[in-house]
């Protein structure tokens, strides 16, 4: 990269909205293009849901928030949530008439990988996919769902394992942002979390990342794969929820029934460019939606 080279690239980066303003503003505008995105949460968090809504939204034109382009969706774990997907295009193109099709579904190519090194095949495949372009739209999106279930069983904690394992963290890193600044695309991943056994003011009195601040269902928290991962990264995004009891009074009822309530935040941990933010959001038909406080 050359100062020349510097001065002909755009000066701002295209951005994926969630279509909520509230959590857009959390990211600076959206999910950016040209870089990777971590979703981290405990299962349930609704990780799988903000992706799945980025998918439908992502065909949209930019000047609506989207990138009119067509997404790949790489699930690793369980079956494709065609029956959301399904629910959510439909959703869209009643909102939408106009600017996303019929059949939204169309424009989303599911693949399932179940081991880290046929990833590595997949994105090579994906890449001669993008370039002979045989999609109405060119693919803007790609979704890992989720990455930690490729190394899940397949490398054991020996210094050799994991020596291996950060190896691949890399090359599959490195192909991501390969295709993410090649094509323009932006690349979301999803990641579990690991109970954190620690000091509030981090390891050895260093704070690593921002461990401190992320705590979900009473737990303590960080990121599953841990600082290897972190740097492959260039944002991370931590999706929380609390259960919360409170006593309701029925009607014609003399005692309190007791009643759970589940409140759920989006926290912006780190990016290159952006200060950390958080929100609060609830789950509608439509997806996630922030929370004006």
């Amino acid at each position: 990269m050359t100062p020349q080279n510097l001065m002909l690239l755009p000066l701002s980066t295209p951005k994926l909205s969630i279509g909520c303003p509230i959590l857009d503003h959390c990211l600076g505008g959206g999910m950016p293009c040209n870089s990777i995105t971590e979703l981290v949460g405990e299962s349930g968090s609704r990780k799988t849901q903000l992706c799945l809504q980025l998918t439908v939204r992502a065909q949209l034109p930019p000047s609506h928030g989207g990138l009119g382009g067509s997404s790949v969706y790489i699930f690793t774990e369980f079956s494709f949530s065609f029956r959301r997907l399904q629910q959510l295009g439909n959703l869209y193109h009643a909102s939408y008439p106009n600017l996303i099709r019929l059949e939204p579904l169309e424009d989303i190519y599911g693949r399932g990988v179940h081991e880290a090194q046929q990833l590595i095949h997949v994105l090579g495949d994906i890449e001669a996919f993008i370039a002979i372009d045989h999609t109405r739209l060119l693919v803007k999106l790609i979704v890992i769902d989720s990455i930690v279930a490729l190394f899940q069983s397949q490398y054991q904690t020996t210094p050799a394992n994991l020596k291996r394992q950060s190896k691949m963290f890399f090359n599959i890193s490195g192909t991501l942002k390969g295709l993410a600044n090649k094509f323009g695309l932006a690349v979301v991943v999803t990641n579990k979390v690991v109970d954190f056994i620690g000091p509030h003011d981090g390891v050895n009195g260093v704070r690593l990342g921002n461990l401190e601040s992320l705590d979900t269902s009473g737990r303590r928290v960080s990121p599953a794969l841990g600082l290897a991962w972190a740097h492959c990264i260039n944002s991370r995004v931590f999706l929380a929820r609390h259960e919360q009891s409170i006593g309701v009074n029925i009607r014609n009822t003399p005692s309190t029934t007791i009643c759970s309530q589940t409140h759920r935040t989006f926290h912006l941990v780190f990016a290159p460019h952006l200060a950390y933010e958080s929100a609060e959001f609830v789950i509608k038909k439509e997806g996630l939606v922030g929370v004006s406080r």
